[in-house]
Order: C-alpha cells, then structure tokens, then sequence
C-alpha cells in the first residue's frame, strides 16, 4: 500500500509539475457570482486554474482580483489570455479561445501578443503556442485535461459511435428531448467494462487534476464508488439541467465553445468591458495560496479555494494549517471563503488549528456556514463533477 500511494503521489506530481493541466475552468462560476455577491469595495483571491473565472469575476466588478497559481503554466494560459483581449479584435480573439485555433496564430502572437507577457509566459508560449495552430486538434484538446478530452472523444466515436446523439443532446431544444436522448440513446450505451476499468486508474484520472485521495473517498464514500459517482454526474448533467448553455461539457465533447454557449469572457459584450478596463483588475501570481498571502500585504475579502485542500487533506495536513492561518490573517472583518470538494463532506476543515491572538481555536469555531445557499446553488451546478460546495464567512 505504501509503494501504490507513493507510486501514484509521484504521478500525480509528475503530470501537474510539468504540464498545463487544466485548459478551461470546471467549477461553474454562474454559482460563484451568487455566493460572492462581488461589490467593488471587494479584492478577491482565487486559484487560477485555466483563468476562465478570473476574467469572470473580473467583469463583476471587485477592485481587485488576485490569480493565483503554483504551476506557472496556468498563469501562462491567463497572461495570453489578457493580452488578447487588449490587443486582438473580437473575431480573432473568439477564433483563438472560443474555437481553440486561429490560422496565423504565430505571427498573432509574434506581432501583437508576446511583447505583454512575463519572462516566463513569453518562453512558455514561444514553444507551445502552436497549440492553437492545428484545426482537427483545437487548443481545448491541449494540456493533459485535453488529453483526456481527446481520448473521450475518440472513444464516442470510434468505440461505442454515440456521436450524432451526443450532438443531438448538446443540440436539444427542450430538456424533456434532451432527457430523452439521454436516457433512450446514451446511458446505457456509454459504459463498456473497458471504459470502467481506465476510469478507476489513478494515472487517468491525474490527467484531469484528481489526486489519489479523492478517487479512494469516493470509491469508499459513493454508492457504486467511482464509476456509480460518475454515472450520477451524467444523469444530472444530461438528465436534469439544460445543455444548451453548458459550455463546460460543450467544449470537452465537442472541443470548442459557441458564441451562444461559452463562458462570460468570450462574449462580445464582455470582450468590450473587459478591454475598456475590467481586465485590468486581475493581478497574476505564482505561488502557493499561504505563499502569496504571506508576501503581499493586502486584506482579501473573498477567497475562491477551488478543490486544491483535498490534495493536502490527510497526506499534507502542516500544508493546510499554514494556508488557514494566513488566510485567518490577510482576511477582511466577514471574509468569504468558497471551495468545493470531491468528497460529500469536508469536516477536515473544521479539525484545522490556527492562532488567533493568543489563543488556538478550530476553524470550525470560526466558520460560519451557509449550508442552504451551498446546497440550492450545488444542485444547479453546470459542471456537476463534484461531491460538495462550501460557502462560509469568517467571524470577525
């Protein structure tokens, strides 16, 4: 047992120490916009992932956004992305984010887009901004999230050829024909004992961001474990909530995003705030989140955690003590804090220690939750992939 979890922390490690993971953002920030309820007096902390959501939250109007990241990459990804909203058109931009290629995308980047980006950034893209060169392998099946995303579509096509009816299902006018596709044509059809067995693999599921620790709590916690977790994700995504603005699973099964189904920051609408200043409220850093807050000096009303505390719950547990007490200092009189977890629970964060003053007091002691909220925003989550939501304050 000790050789396996080594085995796979060492492939966890190796596939996000050395790549771009994540090419879009999966957690859905139609909820994050609810439970933040963002005013411009608020500077906001978020974990940059793919940068979707920071430009995201940046349209709502905060006085500042603070991305986050310890893979350079991903911060890589955000810096291209502002400096195409200040220097492209729309047509181009959309082309480049929104289909994953743009025919002269090299001479683009050369001409109008390296010269504002980091050092680090500018390197980064000089080798790899090919990744939006190529028409039959789009941006979106990029990084090892695309990966995995390609891998999925190849299966749907060449293995169990569901193709024109996941198509028909993204296209579905209604939800009840949605439903129907669903149910009729694609739930039953899409599990093969082959898929079921890649699925469980802890070197698979490193493609998408899951450590080791989540795929046990699931496989221990969900009736059926993974595959019976999964399979309810899939219900609700394609049984329960409508397709036709759901651009997180629009884009990985068909490896674009349409102008009526993508994210905020794709809109022309939003292309045109953004460009006349919102973007310019986004502060782009590589570090840790104790890190970061432990070298800058500025309070931060709203903290966006994302699902990082499952990967240092159990295994790294000094990791999340010294995250919670920087974020108890550097937080603002009723700070907000949003994560999620794979897990249906996280008790874990409750057990967590920190000073506060002279004295050592739980973080459940401090957090006050709102559990309703979570709930009703969880069930209309777009992305459905995770087993909880939390939305807590932090008593002054």
């Amino acid at each position: 047992m000790a050789m396996s979890n080594w085995l796979s922390g060492r492939m966890f490690q190796l596939v996000h120490g050395n790549n771009l993971v994540y090419n879009t953002c999966w957690e859905d920030p139609r909820l994050d916009r609810v439970a933040l309820d963002l005013t411009a007096k608020d500077d906001v902390l978020v974990i940059t992932s793919a940068g979707c959501n920071a430009l995201d939250y940046a349209l709502a109007g905060p006085r500042r956004v603070y991305a986050v990241d310890m893979n350079p990459r991903q911060n890589a990804l955000l810096e291209l992305k502002i400096s195409a909203v200040k220097n492209l058109e729309f047509e181009p931009f959309f082309q480049m984010f929104g289909r994953g290629q743009l025919d002269d995308v090299r001479e683009v980047y050369r001409r109008r887009l390296r010269g504002d980006l980091s050092d680090w950034s500018r390197s980064y893209w000089d080798r790899r901004i090919g990744f939006f060169a190529n028409r039959r392998r789009p941006f979106y099946f990029r990084g090892t999230s695309g990966i995995f995303a390609k891998m999925m579509n190849m299966y749907i096509d060449r293995i169990v050829r569901l193709r024109p009816w996941i198509d028909a299902a993204l296209d579905a006018v209604s939800l009840a024909e949605q439903r129907f596709i669903y149910q009729e044509y694609l739930r039953d059809e899409f599990w093969t004992r082959g898929l079921r067995f890649a699925i469980q693999r802890d070197a698979t599921l490193s493609l998408v961001g899951v450590p080791k620790a989540q795929r046990v709590h699931l496989q221990q916690t969900y009736e059926g474990g993974l595959v019976g977790f999964i399979t309810s994700c899939l219900d609700a995504v394609f049984g329960e909530l409508p397709l036709i603005d759901n651009y997180f699973w629009r884009v990985y099964l068909t490896g674009r995003y349409t102008e009526g189904c993508c994210p905020e920051y794709l809109k022309r609408e939003n292309f045109d705030r953004l460009k006349n200043g919102a973007a310019d409220r986004i502060r782009v850093s590589t570090n840790s989140v104790q890190g970061f807050l432990d070298k800058y000096d500025m309070p931060i009303s709203r903290f966006v955690l994302l699902d990082h505390m499952d990967w240092l719950a159990g295994r790294h547990d000094d990791l999340l003590q010294a995250e919670w007490q920087a974020i108890v200092h550097r937080a603002t009189p009723g700070a907000r804090v949003l994560w999620r977890s794979g897990g249906a629970h996280t008790a874990f964060v409750d057990n967590v220690e920190v000073q506060r003053g002279k004295e050592r007091v739980r973080m459940g002691e401090m957090l006050q939750y709102h559990r309703d909220l979570a709930e009703q925003l969880h069930s209309k989550d777009r992305v459905h992939t995770y087993g909880s939501f939390s939305i807590a304050d932090l008593a002054a």
